[in-house]
């Protein structure tokens, strides 16, 4: 029996499930603004462009509006609560993932996103403290990664290398929207029926939504590696803007910005009904 209970999860610490559901939540919030200011500057609506439904220019949004200070106070260390479950999860290996090369694969992937989503958190509060950059769009930084790495030996392989890996991370994300594979994870939680449908219909449309973005990122930057020009590259706002000047463009940006509205549902209802595993 010992053996046994060895080998049972431990229940997690309640601050774990804490930061895991309050982290996923600012991210949903963060998605579904992302994709209605994408909706909204595909048609044109309330003067809004393709520059503003960045991540940062999201945060740019919230700012603006009544007490968006303290809103974005909230959304900054919803997404810091992000990071450091991301970071537990790779760290503590809470996912049994384990240490084989698929293994540290997967770990290395939910570092990588606590990394990223560290980095948005620190953004969002030097904008609440005042500090951060006025511009809307989230390209700069991209820009600015893809002109550090020109200036290095082999820049534009390097380059090469981030774009390669930027569209992996995308078709993946397209695997796992089509294949779904997400859904042992929503089929483990229990739900009713008619909850679990529409979990997994969400998820669905949201990982290929996503997908695509992060294809049309990698894209940019395979162009700033072959023509070493930074300004080539961009974030999640330039590839809204390569959408949207494609044919149909309009249309296609559309339905992109309702994936990530559906990206961004599913990321609250993970929230609502996942289970945490423990640390």
């Amino acid at each position: 029996m010992a053996d046994i209970a060895a080998h049972v999860p431990a229940p997690p610490p309640k601050w774990v499930k804490k930061f895991a559901r309050i982290g996923l939540i600012a991210k949903g919030v963060v998605y579904c603004l992302v994709g209605i200011l994408a909706f909204m500057a595909a048609f044109e609506l309330g003067g809004k462009s393709t520059q503003d439904a960045g991540k940062k220019g999201v945060f740019q949004f919230i700012l603006q509006q009544p007490f968006g200070k303290v809103l974005l106070a909230i959304v900054a260390l919803g997404l810091f609560c992000y990071c450091i479950w991301r970071l537990i999860e790779a760290i503590k290996d809470t996912e049994r993932k384990g240490n084989d090369a698929k293994g540290i694969a997967v770990r290395l992937r939910y570092a990588f996103s606590g990394l990223v989503y560290g980095a948005l958190a620190f953004y969002a509060a030097k904008l609440v403290l005042g500090s951060g950059s006025s511009g809307g769009g989230g390209g700069g930084s991209r820009e600015t990664m893809a002109r550090e790495l020109l200036h290095q030996p082999f820049g534009q392989w390097l380059v090469g290398i981030v774009a390669v890996g930027t569209a992996l991370a995308g078709l993946y994300q397209i695997y796992l929207g089509l294949s779904d594979k997400y859904k042992e994870k929503v089929q483990k939680s229990g739900l009713a029926h008619d909850k679990e449908a529409m979990m997994i219909r969400a998820g669905k449309i949201g990982y290929v939504a996503r997908g695509i973005v992060w294809i049309v990122i990698g894209y940019l930057f395979l162009k700033a590696a072959l023509q070493a020009n930074a300004n080539q590259a961009g974030g999640s706002d330039s590839a809204f803007q390569w959408l949207e000047n494609s044919s149909y463009g309009s249309y296609i940006l559309g339905a992109v910005a309702l994936g990530l509205i559906c990206y961004g549902i599913f990321m609250f209802m993970r929230a609502k009904y996942q289970a945490i595993n423990g640390a």
